[in-house]
């Protein structure tokens, strides 16, 4: 039953049914088909601390695959708070103590990853410091020397750079952004060529994509189609995924942010035209006929969710054109949704771990990857942030959907509607409390 709306609300409902565009997207849809991933991800792996043994090496749960099954766990979570992913997420980080990298690892982007999950983790509940304690320090010792070439591949910018935003807006020191934009900088423009810091972009402004690092930056060319530069998918889905997250979890005024929205949009526009016509992604951006190894069917998902995930995110924040996007965002969410198995939950086209189109084994829907987690992060992350979009644009539409008194959900926590806590919520504003939309 829906809840009474203040007079307030019901204004604000009038106003917002005006322009309204319709859309083939529906939350409660997106949500039980991400219900049904999660699901598959945590009764398969319900040891948050085993091991993995990919390719006879044993590897802790705490590395970059797993890293990146909580960023998309923590995603949705923020759309639909469920006690479960939760638990499971507060559980990892309390069996690794809460731990980021080891000495040597301390300045690896792949081994930093888990920090952003232990950074939202805190931010729900900042009374548990110890949470932020150690990642923060390993970033704190990076800010004390003046070394920024660290992330020599793009899936760095991934792994890494949104702990310095969330640092940034946790302390409030902006010195953690300048570092960001110093580090980001140095390998969009100077991380490309022969060797590493070769002196080449690995940002190609003119396609509005990314070379996955110094080893393909031309005169490297695509295996399939030779007369096309190499870019691969889910490299660029890295870096379109990481700079949605940077602006979530900035403020708008952080002074680099008109550089981001930058790249983003040149990135939107580049990636609207390499969309396959059923609404996936090739692991090759430029090479339409690259499916990757022999046998594989086309579709790939790990890039096909954080592309989709990214446009969704632009539309809902104001950054992309709906007319133009909408449709893009509708054909991708298609396309996730049919690589998911309905019986099990399992989800297809999953490409394994590697570096360029060629690698990850053969991708096919009933193909299951090296590590299944990643893959699982980056669907539910995508899936997040269309469920997003719809949610919006379903209260844009019929003016009183999923929005609740807030007087009704007292002693919930508040969010903002990018996913953060607000403390001290302003009269007049729309925020998140118990998974509804409130207006207070």
């Amino acid at each position: 039953m829906r809840k009474t709306l203040t007079i307030t609300a019901l204004l604000l409902t009038a106003v917002l049914t005006t322009n309204a565009q319709q859309t083939t997207l529906d939350s409660e849809d997106v949500m039980t088909t991400a219900k049904k991933v999660a699901a598959y991800f945590l009764q398969n792996y319900p040891d948050v601390g085993a091991d993995s043994h990919v390719g006879g090496k044993t590897r802790n749960s705490r590395i970059w695959t797993r890293g990146v099954f909580y960023e998309g766990l923590m995603n949705i979570y923020r759309e639909e708070h469920r006690s479960e992913w939760l638990q499971y997420a507060v559980d990892w980080g309390e069996y690794h103590q809460w731990y980021s990298c080891t000495d040597s690892q301390a300045r690896h982007a792949d081994f930093q990853c888990c920090g952003q999950t232990y950074l939202q983790l805190y931010m729900l509940d900042p009374t548990q410091q110890q949470r932020m304690e150690h990642i923060k320090m390993r970033i704190d010792d990076m800010l004390k020397t003046d070394k920024i070439d660290d992330w020599y591949w793009i899936d760095a910018i991934q792994m890494a750079m949104p702990i310095f935003a969330l640092l940034g807006s946790i302390t409030d020191n902006a010195a953690y952004w300048e570092r960001m934009n110093e580090m980001y900088r140095f390998t969009r423009n100077r991380h490309g060529g022969e060797r590493k810091a070769g002196g080449k972009p690995l940002f190609n402004e003119s396609t509005g994509l990314w070379y996955r690092d110094y080893q393909f930056d031309p005169p490297y060319h695509d295996l399939t189609e030779t007369d096309k530069d190499c870019y691969w998918s889910r490299g660029n889905g890295w870096v379109y995924m990481a700079l949605a997250r940077v602006m979530q979890f900035t403020p708008a005024s952080e002074a680099h942010r008109a550089e981001y929205a930058g790249d983003f949009r040149l990135m939107s526009e580049a990636l609207l035209k390499c969309q396959r016509t059923d609404g996936s992604w090739n692991v090759s951006l430029a090479a339409p006929t690259n499916y990757g190894l022999p046998g594989s069917e086309g579709p790939e998902m790990t890039g096909t969710a954080l592309f989709t995930g990214g446009m969704a995110y632009g539309v809902r924040a104001g950054m992309l054109d709906k007319a133009v996007y909408l449709p893009a965002i509708e054909r991708g969410w298609a396309a996730m949704r049919q690589a998911v198995h309905g019986d099990t939950g399992s989800v297809g086209y999953l490409q394994g771990s590697g570096s360029k189109p060629e690698d990850g084994g053969v991708i096919t829907y009933n193909s299951v990857p090296d590590f299944e987690d990643f893959g699982y992060g980056c669907w539910l992350w995508g899936a997040a942030e269309v469920h997003a979009l719809a949610a919006q644009m379903e209260s844009e539409s019929s003016g009183i959907r999923d929005i609740a008194t807030a007087s009704s959900l007292a002693g919930s926590d508040c969010y903002d509607l990018m996913g953060r806590k607000v403390l001290h919520p302003q009269h007049g504003r729309i925020y998140i409390r118990g998974g509804k939309k409130v207006l207070e």
